[in-house]
């Protein structure tokens, strides 16, 4: 093979590679953090003859209209045996489009009504659920946790951020969003109207994942009964989910599901907006835009306006 085709193929299939992790990190929403490579290919020094002047064979030579005898399929049907137009005919089941929620305050309140949150009697306080999750062995994260990471913020308060689980800064300081990420979710809390404090956040799982990767859908069945017990002591009015991991442990995906961004949902009956993690943010910054959209809808729906100056 010549080596201008093998320079060809490997520069496709590393444009490919960066295309598939943004798709696996934005789920086919936005535009690629990457830019695809444009490849270009020699045209042939001889271009091949126009398709009118390629000569045909005998038989594919047009002949005399008069000459052409007529298909069956060109003869009148009769009125109630003509076939339906394409626009016309029912689609089947699996084909046919499902209504999309509106990115709007009025759609989280027009949802249909999900179970009310589980009573806060059904779950121990939360100190105790707290020192549960610290002593929690689970799954597999515990082994390699400096401290559980269970919550900072509020109880009393009417938003939650659901994050997916702590980073290093986090596991050495026991702090939920105290890192560079946390960081920058303090300036989008800010620029909501909040103090840093008069909102709830908490993660997923509440011990650090090795290297700072998702979590497994296992590990967060592990941990699910701490982050229930959280959202039924809060009862907030509305969750945002900060990332993909935290809107399907909510519930708020289905699989195989493409857009999820900025699409309302519910929590036993409370109002989630999905978004993009603040650590998605900090490598990909154009999309802040997406970011603060998403959290003006949920300030809509609490009925609360951006602080002065705010985004």
């Amino acid at each position: 093979m010549p080596e201008e085709i093998k320079r060809e193929l490997l520069a496709i299939a590393d444009a490919l590679d960066e295309v598939l992790r943004w798709e696996q990190e934005l789920a086919g929403e936005g535009f690629p953090a990457v830019s695809v490579p444009e490849l270009r290919r020699k045209s042939a020094e001889t271009p091949a003859p126009p398709e009118a002047a390629r000569p045909q064979p005998e038989a594919a030579r047009p002949r005399p209209e008069a000459a052409r005898p007529r298909p069956e399929a060109a003869r009148p049907l009769p009125e109630a045996a003509r076939p339906l137009p394409e626009a016309a005919r029912p689609l089947p089941e699996a084909a046919r489009p499902r209504p999309e929620v509106p990115a709007s305050p009025e759609a989280a309140r027009d949802l249909p009504d999900a179970p009310r949150p589980p009573l806060a009697a059904a779950f121990p306080p939360l100190n105790v659920l707290q020192d549960q999750a610290a002593a929690c062995t689970a799954c597999g994260l515990h082994v390699g946790r400096t401290t559980s990471v269970f919550a900072r913020g509020k109880v009393q308060t009417d938003l939650v951020f659901v994050g997916e689980g702590p980073g290093y800064h986090e596991d050495q300081e026991g702090q939920p969003f105290v890192g560079p990420a946390g960081q920058l979710l303090d300036k989008m809390i800010a620029a909501m109207g909040y103090g840093r404090d008069d909102v709830y956040i908490c993660n997923v799982v509440k011990c650090r994942p090795p290297e700072n990767r998702t979590p497994l859908p296992a590990e967060a069945e592990a941990c699910s009964p701490f982050l229930r017990g959280q959202l039924a002591h809060v009862r907030p009015r509305a969750i945002v989910a900060l990332g993909k991991c935290a809107t399907e442990s909510l519930g708020c995906m289905t699989p195989g599901q493409k857009r999820w961004r900025g699409v309302w949902s519910k929590y036993e009956g409370v109002p989630v907006m999905p978004t993009y993690h603040p650590a998605f943010l900090l490598r990909s910054p154009q999309f802040k835009r997406d970011v603060w959209e998403d959290l003006q809808l949920v300030m809509g729906m609490l009925g609360k306006g951006p602080a002065e100056g705010g985004r």
